[in-house]
């Protein structure tokens, strides 16, 4: 069965080089390569053209489309029966497209899902992955929902779903997930398909990226009772520790470290497991900065939230209008 793979890019320059290059390197090659460009307007399409000699390159140029308008006019475009995704900022395994398109050619399922891996440039930047992203043991192959960086589908499931939502800018991929988990059930877990990706090399990029995705959650009304317990445990255990800092001292210390301590648990084993060999003073600034990155996230969370529900109440009101 002939594989297509779509991605969607604005701006990317010579950052798409290494996607093209690791796709190239495939031990399977793609059948086609369809590519929306959102209105591009540094080189990015120049440096496609450049790769049209190595690759079953086709562009599309839309202007204005987000990621999910970009991905369903790919898919459309697109001429294989199994559609493989993925993202520009990536770099492909070689053997992501043959393993994840192995068990829908072999008729098990409709959708197999890929995984994804940091690939850090910095020591910062290998705090943050070890920090924000799960590793392949934190996760339940039955029930894990794959990012659009590693996934594949038959284009029928694709149109039996009604495709990416295009009224999402962010959290377009759950939702597309959740819908063809419902139709499909479990996907497939192909591990060995990994695409690796750069982690935000700084706390301002990682505050606007989860603050969006927090938008996005909003917007899409995704994961109530996660942001729901955030909000409790920073407007009232956090006061209620400090509370208790100020009235009896050591206890309300003992609980804020214990609290710190068991919210970082996680975190501190994959930065053990990725800081062999540092040096201890590299070690210790790594592991301070766990609790650090955990509470930026968490507040961009709280505000890109409500945020998201106020712009799903406001597209709700334009709809009834409508």
């Amino acid at each position: 069965m002939n594989v297509s793979v779509i991605v969607t890019v604005m701006n990317e320059g010579e950052a798409i080089r290494p996607l093209l290059d690791s796709l190239i390197q495939q031990t399977r090659l793609p059948d086609e390569i369809v590519i929306c460009d959102g209105g591009s307007t540094d080189d990015t399409l120049a440096v496609l053209a450049e790769y049209e000699e190595w690759l079953p390159l086709r562009v599309i140029v839309a202007p204005g489309a987000n990621i999910s308008q970009g991905r369903n006019q790919a898919i459309a475009a697109a001429a294989g029966p199994i559609i493989a995704a993925t993202d520009a900022g990536v770099v492909l395994s070689p053997y992501w497209l043959e393993d994840l398109a192995r068990p829908i050619e072999m008729g098990e399922t409709a959708v197999a899902s890929g995984w994804f891996e940091s690939d850090p440039y910095t020591d910062f930047e290998v705090v943050m992955g070890s920090t924000v992203l799960p590793s392949r043991r934190d996760i339940d192959p039955d029930t894990f929902l794959p990012s659009s960086r590693s996934v594949a589908f038959l284009k029928s499931a694709w149109e039996a779903v009604g495709g990416y939502p295009e009224w999402l800018d962010y959290s377009e991929d759950l939702v597309f997930d959740m819908a063809l988990h419902e139709r499909y059930g479990a996907f497939p877990f192909v591990d060995t398909a990994v695409a690796y990706f750069r982690p935000r090399g700084s706390l301002r990029a990682y505050f606007r990226q989860y603050y969006l995705y927090a938008r996005g959650d909003g917007k899409a009304d995704l994961w109530r009772k996660r942001h729901a317990v955030r909000y409790l445990t920073y407007l009232v255990g956090l006061p209620t520790i400090l509370w208790l800092i100020w009235r009896e001292k050591i206890w309300g210390w003992l609980a804020l470290f214990a609290g710190v301590g068991a919210y970082s648990r996680r975190p501190a084993q994959r930065v053990w497991d990725n800081t062999w060999g540092w040096r201890p003073p590299a070690r210790v600034r790594a592991f301070a900065l766990i609790p650090i990155i955990r509470l930026v996230g968490d507040v961009a969370k709280m505000f890109g939230y409500p945020v998201g529900l106020w712009l799903r109440w406001k597209q709700r009101g334009m709809r009834t209008e409508g």
